[in-house]
């Protein structure tokens, strides 16, 4: 792998599968931002590097073809390590720019799973902290009927978890989100650790509204 000093003494610090998030976090305040050597730790294809790679990123140079190349270097990750790593993305550089927000809200129906699935992801995070939600639930409900049940796994994922936050901070639509996971069962069988929420969507409803009192 060749890489210029400055990325191989980053890429030695950071590389391998017990690097903690904090880590990376105080080594990227420490480098700032510096795109191009973004670009060359993204290429090692080694998981926490991209995620350093992602924080030192400029993100006003984060157009949609870049996205599309980002998304398709992800794929050769465990599907766990490409969501993680691309709620890294989304959190710490999408959702910080307007820019970074109209892409998202612009991948609904994107050809790129990856994509399709941070668009849900990031209305439910609109909706979990129990802010005034947005005042698109009626189409977003409308959407989930007719297309969860034929998602790929992890836009589903992202898709259930909006229904469930909707359901428990939007009263007056709890019960159409208990009734499409009652009627597709997703998740149903699902086996839980002791003391984790269920994504079934009428037991998550059902805990997670009592906890927050709605």
């Amino acid at each position: 792998m060749n890489l210029s000093p400055r990325a191989r003494e980053l890429y030695d610090q950071v590389s391998g599968d017990t690097t903690a998030k904090g880590a990376i976090k105080k080594l990227a305040k420490v480098v700032k931002t510096d795109h191009g050597l973004a670009l060359e730790l993204w290429g090692t294809g080694e998981l926490h590097t991209r995620m350093l790679a992602v924080l030192i990123m400029d993100r006003k140079l984060l157009d949609q073809a870049l996205l599309d190349t980002l998304c398709e270097d992800l794929l050769i990750h465990e599907p766990d390590q490409q969501t993680r790593a691309m709620e890294w993305l989304m959190a710490n550089q999408l959702m910080k720019s307007a820019g970074g927000l109209r892409l998202i809200g612009s991948w609904e129906h994107s050809a790129v799973a990856l994509q399709r699935r941070t668009f849900w992801y990031h209305q439910a995070r609109l909706r979990w902290t129990g802010k005034a939600p947005p005042d698109n639930t009626e189409y977003l409900l409308d959407a989930l009927d007719a297309r969860l049940a034929d998602e790929e796994p992890a836009v589903q994922w992202a898709m259930n978890f909006l229904a469930a936050w909707v359901g428990i901070y939007q009263p007056e639509h709890r019960e159409r989100c208990v009734a499409l996971g009652e009627r597709l069962g997703l998740y149903r069988d699902q086996v839980v650790p002791k003391n984790c929420v269920p994504n079934y969507l009428p037991e998550f409803i059902r805990i997670q509204s009592a906890k927050v009192g709605t």
